[in-house]
């Protein structure tokens, strides 16, 4: 599996618009131009200050032909996505209201004309209004801030309360997952999930597997555990997801808890948990924490020879992808390309 080409190939097929929040940022900048020459989007929109976007442009040689600029100062739309913005924060209080909670800092019309002027937020308006089709930010933002902007105004998949994140591990031994690739989740956003979360996390990883392997996803809720080998509050609480998911009736085949070789050894899965439905099927895996979730990306990263595509950020409304701050210009590239296939 050519993971990036096929995304890059979805992307210009789609010809989806991509707005880019950190439009001075000088990575962002020759992403954006790569991005617009290699047609993988049709259009692209860099927020910030006009004058300063131009200004770090020229200073890289970067050269705005068929890039647009969103300059939250400047546009006419300052005042409707300052009400939008005021009514979702709104919403959110009243919600917290609504389960006896105290709302210390309210929304207020003064609070959200000068809060959405932020490039992350107004980026994700754009998005949410439908001015654009997928936000792609943090080069240089903390990967809270852009959640916290993608959650305030975009919000999370009907269903799901969980915004989480997957990677894309290819090159492995093709008689695993899809080919040799598989989709391991959550391994960078949420530290210690609860049992609905953890459920959220499966659902929305089974949707990453659709978009990012083209099958139809086959889950594994990975434990220490196999069908109450061992009795813990860890285990107890991926017992718990399963319940929750099988209430839910989510529309893909998975199972737990399982440890990792119950889940991907036939022969292991006959002696742990026989009659298991994922058995020789499974191409999601969810982990039961952060910990083992980063902990076995690497893994079978540096040991297993796998390529690591992601943190792909997943359970939100429309697309939106965090970068590292030490993403290189390739990297900002790729992001790019697989948020944009994404907004299918």
């Amino acid at each position: 599996m050519d993971f990036v080409n096929d995304m890059k190939a979805r992307a210009k097929t789609l010809q989806k618009r991509l707005v880019l929040a950190e439009g001075t940022e000088e990575r962002t900048l020759r992403a954006a131009r790569i991005i617009v020459d290699q047609g993988l989007a049709a259009s692209v929109t860099l927020v910030g200050n006009e004058a300063a976007v131009r200004q770090a442009a020229a200073g890289q040689g970067v050269g705005l032909e068929g890039i647009q600029i969103s300059d939250p100062e400047k546009s006419p739309r300052r005042a409707a996505y300052g009400a939008e913005y005021y009514r979702l924060g709104r919403e959110k209080d009243e919600a917290k209201r609504a389960k006896g909670k105290t709302v210390d800092k309210p929304m207020t019309e003064e609070k959200a004309r000068a809060e959405i002027l932020h490039c992350l937020r107004w980026g994700a308006m754009l998005v949410h209004l439908g001015d654009a089709d997928a936000l792609v930010a943090g080069a240089e933002s903390a990967t809270a801030d852009v959640l916290r902007a993608g959650l305030s105004v975009i919000g999370t998949s009907p269903g799901s309360r969980t915004a989480s994140s997957c990677f894309v591990m290819t090159g492995l031994d093709k008689g695993f997952g899809v080919e040799g690739s598989l989709i391991f989740s959550d391994c960078a956003v949420v530290p210690a999930p609860t049992a609905e979360q953890l459920a959220d996390i499966a659902a929305s990883a089974a949707q990453s597997c659709r978009e990012f392997l083209g099958a139809e996803p086959v889950a594994a809720l990975l434990s220490f555990s196999t069908k109450g080998s061992a009795g813990h509050e860890n285990v107890t609480r991926v017992q718990e997801a399963v319940e929750i998911l099988k209430g839910r009736n989510p529309g893909f085949i998975f199972d737990g808890e399982l440890q990792a070789d119950a889940a991907l050894a036939p022969a292991v899965t006959d002696k742990k948990a026989p009659g298991s439905p994922v058995r020789g099927k499974v191409n999601t895996l969810i982990f039961p924490d952060l910990g083992a979730g980063n902990i076995g990306y690497k893994l079978v990263q540096r040991l297993g020879g796998a390529e690591a595509f992601g943190p792909f950020l997943q359970g939100f409304a429309k697309p939106v992808s965090d970068l590292s701050r030490g993403a290189s210009v390739e990297d900002i590239v790729v992001t790019c390309a697989v948020t944009l296939a994404r907004a299918g």
